[in-house]
């Protein structure tokens, strides 16, 4: 098939380099989100899908708006089967949904009808999640609704970050939406309306959403911190200056620490939550590069009783 793959961030690049490698399939462009500022110097970069793109030669769309004329009049004229989308980073109007003979297939990183949205690899992690996955499925002008072509499964593993688990299933995950292309050019697959029961939203997880709360139970700091990693990054307040907090350890035998409490030793930092103590691995002091919690606390010299700001 005539292919247009529609992606942005990195996540979406193992999907386009599995199309890229088929013998059964042309990608003859690539519609991606524009330039955007990046850096300290915040210059306009490419997309890494884009950057992907122009190595390999193909051609590259970078509408404002997925409305655009000029976009939908290229798009007419390439004239694609399918469309395959991998976290390309904006809603679908009609108008385009209605451009390639065999529809838009989006590879989503989650169980349909799970967390349907922008993070669903997010809200996995923060919900305690012990299996996901991921599915493709037939775009519709519904959030995340159309009908299923074909799953796969991701145990969640106690330690995963968001980040960890999200590679892990772009690359299981474009070798499922290669076997969907070929599955839709054969005939072999059809696409099955997702269950009515089980929906649940996973909107995009936004700064503040990822604030700790020390009075929570530690195993519900334990997954802000690892849902929120990399990005937006869990967060709480120190004398007035936000510290992120990149990685914590629960322990189980240490329950003396009130909520947010703070307590020093010479080569461990511990916090209280609402039931037992979370040791502070890695830490990121505003303005700062990233360092070993203990060292931090050996820095700013921790007072008695001293505490993480409500």
């Amino acid at each position: 098939m005539r292919l247009v793959f529609a992606g942005t961030p990195e996540v979406a690049v193992p999907a386009l380099d599995a199309l890229l490698a088929s013998d059964r399939h042309e990608v003859v462009a690539v519609f991606t989100r524009p330039d955007a500022p990046a850096g300290r110097g915040r210059r306009l970069v490419a997309s890494p899908v884009a950057q992907r793109a122009e190595d390999a030669g193909i051609e590259v769309l970078k509408p404002a708006k997925p409305r655009d004329e000029d976009f939908l009049a290229r798009l007419r004229e390439i004239a694609p089967d399918c469309c395959p989308v991998v976290a390309y980073g904006a809603l679908l109007p009609k108008v385009a949904l209605d451009i390639p003979a065999r529809g838009w297939v989006n590879l989503h990183f989650s169980l349909l009808p799970a967390w349907r949205g922008a993070a669903p690899v997010q809200h996995a992690v923060l919900a305690g999640d012990e299996m996901t996955g991921a599915s493709t499925f037939l775009i519709e002008q519904g959030l995340d609704s159309g009908p299923v072509y074909g799953v796969l499964t991701e145990q969640v593993r106690p330690t995963d970050t968001s980040g960890d688990l999200l590679t892990r299933l772009a690359f299981a995950g474009a070798g499922l939406l290669a076997a969907t292309m070929d599955g839709i050019e054969d005939g072999t697959l059809r696409p099955v309306p997702q269950l009515a029961e089980g929906v649940s939203l996973a909107p995009k997880i936004e700064v503040e959403d990822a604030r700790i709360d020390w009075t929570a139970p530690a195993l519900r700091v334990d997954r802000v911190v690892r849902g929120c990693a990399p990005a937006p990054g869990a967060w709480t307040v120190f004398r007035g200056a936000r510290l992120k907090v990149k990685s914590v350890r629960l322990v189980t035998d240490r329950a003396d620490l009130a909520p947010g409490e703070i307590a020093a030793t010479k080569n461990a930092v511990f916090a209280g939550t609402g039931s037992h103590a979370a040791e502070l691995l890695w830490v990121q002091p505003q303005g700062k590069k990233p360092m070993a919690g203990a060292d931090w606390a050996r820095g700013v010299r921790i007072a008695a009783a001293e505490r993480f700001e409500a």
